[in-house]
């Protein structure tokens, strides 16, 4: 008893063959939702570090 090679759709589980991301047009819309929550996530991030680098060299070197 062999299986046929396969993966499992990252929103919901079912199982996909090895060449599609998702498994149907729903759960693009949550992946890409997802990918977009993310980038908007880590831009975020990095300018908070960015203004924390600021002052920080601001404190530093201006005293």
């Amino acid at each position: 008893m062999s299986v046929e090679p396969h993966k499992h759709c990252p929103i919901c589980g079912t199982p996909i063959p090895l060449n599609e991301l998702v498994c149907s047009p729903d759960c693009q819309k949550v992946w890409d939702a997802r990918l977009n929550h993310r980038k908007r996530s880590q831009i975020i991030l990095y300018i908070v570090i960015a203004i924390f680098l600021i002052i920080w060299a601001y404190l530093t070197f201006m005293k």
